[in-house]
């Protein structure tokens, strides 16, 4: 079992923006190209994405299946991958005073990946969190980062002095 955390500077409702994003799942996972809804409405319990994971020159079809939504603390994902078998992916998602505390859990659960799990591949998917935490951190930072600038500017233009309000307005 691998664990790993990520303080994400940004409010959980900024994380669960971009993991409930079908879109925005190639953004923040490694090695996923692109993504494209399954069946049902991603991330409602039993809906699944179809993404393509990139092994040098060689492409690879993946799904994953939401099997517990319960926002705003729970997400856990089934991915599949083919003859490598299935992972359990869960996302601890926790307000941590105005930042998020993201805590990812992942274990092999069938096929292949069950059967020869041991240190060595926790020790990969370490490195392999350490990139997807990182990726997602970045993501949601710099999304609240640009919708803060949004409202500023917002703020800005609407408050801005002018002359007839007695305020001098000269730089």
């Amino acid at each position: 079992m691998a664990v790993r955390h990520q303080l994400i500077r940004s409010e959980p409702s900024a994380v669960w923006a971009v993991l409930e994003d079908p879109s925005r799942y190639a953004d923040w996972v490694v090695g996923a190209d692109c993504s494209v809804p399954g069946e049902g409405p991603w991330p409602e319990v039993g809906s699944s994405l179809v993404y393509t994971v990139r092994v040098g020159p060689k492409a690879f079809r993946s799904r994953t299946v939401v099997r517990r939504y319960e926002p705003p603390r729970w997400l856990e994902l089934e991915v599949h991958s083919g003859p490598f078998g299935t992972v359990r992916i869960a996302f601890d998602i926790r307000s941590w005073g105005d930042e998020t505390l993201v805590i990812v859990d992942e274990h092999p659960l069938r096929g292949f990946a069950g059967v020869v799990h041991n240190l060595v591949i926790d020790a990969l998917l370490q490195v392999r969190h350490r990139g997807m935490l990182a990726r997602l951190a970045d993501v949601v930072e710099r999304e609240s980062a640009r919708s803060a600038g949004r409202s500023t500017a917002a703020w800005s233009t609407r408050h801005r002095p002018s002359a007839s309000d007695g305020r001098d307005t000269s730089p």
